[in-house]
């Protein structure tokens, strides 16, 4: 990514720049679209159908003509991407919804992160690891994992707790999609609470939405709309993520920025949408764009996974998402049954 960088200050030095990170990049594209088929014509998880096809070809990301693109897929499309979801929230969102559901779901967000990078202690695993799969629970599953990782110190783990939070996320994402909705009806909730429990719970914003509209037009609204209120706060938790990391890692000398670019960007286009600046059809392309690079960006990170590595995690860590899962679901549930809202 900072040689890209770096090459536009240069024109001459773009077309080679682009040949070196051609190669690796078209690949990984091509396992996105196949990614993309699959969900739309069988309904599989895109996120969870691009890391799965990139896991084999695990080998050919050590090649040295595809390295270099899969490496820039992996962490120049990333953040472009998270950037450019900027462009899908407002503040006429949080007007919507009400500030005291937006409060109780940012109280939700913060403790699922604090409470993983506690437990994450108490099963072998160290804080990144917590944060990591804390964050990607609380926020916005795969999305959220990757701009976390991006901010984490290098470590020898890092790849392989990637593609582990991403599959995990994003297979219990699926799950609570099938079942949450079942769960609302048993109790009782509205419509609207409905929307309120499943937007507010639920990893990734594919499953939200499909679960909200299985039950009826006007849940799926709601949904969607408080799904995309806690991909807000992903900005503020990266943010905080940067300082506590710039802090720690003060002695190596290889601090990382106070305020990570992308996250710059994602509050420039967020405040630009809030004012109604940007026009529709613009938002309706970005958002299509940044879902596109996404969806790359988990293949690139598949195609940079061991399976051999990730099979070292452990069953402690797949429960650790689950009571993480859970916890967030009553967390939501209470306030909804009690009336607090």
């Amino acid at each position: 990514m900072s040689a890209l960088l770096s090459a536009l200050y240069n024109p001459r030095d773009v077309v080679a720049q682009a040949k070196i990170l051609a190669p690796g990049a078209g690949f990984v594209m091509v396992l996105a679209m196949a990614a993309q088929f699959l969900s739309n014509h069988y309904g599989a998880p895109v996120m969870l159908m691009a890391i799965l096809l990139g896991i084999p070809f695990h080998f050919l990301s050590e090649h040295e003509n595809i390295g270099p693109g899969v490496g820039f897929a992996a962490k120049g499309m990333l953040r472009i991407g998270v950037a450019l979801l900027g462009l899908r929230v407002s503040v006429d969102m949080v007007r919507q919804i009400g500030w005291g559901f937006v409060l109780v779901i940012g109280v939700c967000v913060a403790m699922t992160i604090l409470a993983s990078v506690l437990l994450s202690r108490f099963v072998g695993k160290d804080r990144a690891f917590g944060f990591l799969t804390g964050g990607s629970v609380a926020i916005c599953g795969a999305s959220a994992a990757m701009a976390i990782s991006s901010i984490l110190p290098d470590r020898d783990t890092a790849e392989r707790d990637l593609s582990f939070t991403v599959i995990s996320v994003t297979a219990f994402s699926t799950l609570a999609m099938i079942v949450y909705p079942i769960i609302a009806e048993g109790l009782g909730l509205d419509v609207h609470m409905t929307g309120l429990f499943l937007g507010g719970t639920i990893h990734d914003v594919a499953q939200v939405v499909g679960a909200g509209y299985s039950v009826s037009e006007e849940t799926g609204d709601v949904a969607t709309v408080v799904k995309l209120i806690r991909v807000t706060m992903l900005a503020p938790v990266v943010l905080i993520g940067a300082l506590v990391m710039r802090r720690q890692v003060a002695s190596s000398g290889k601090r990382p920025p106070l305020l990570p670019g992308f996250v710059a960007a994602f509050l420039v286009l967020a405040a630009l949408n809030s004012f109604h600046l940007v026009p529709q059809m613009v938002t309706e392309v970005t958002s299509t764009l940044s879902r596109a690079l996404l969806v790359t960006a988990v293949a690139a990170v598949g195609m940079k996974t061991s399976i051999a590595k990730l099979a070292d995690v452990g069953g402690t860590a797949i429960a650790m998402i689950a009571v993480q899962t859970v916890a967030l679901a009553a967390m939501v549930l209470v306030p909804l049954l009690y009336g607090l809202v």
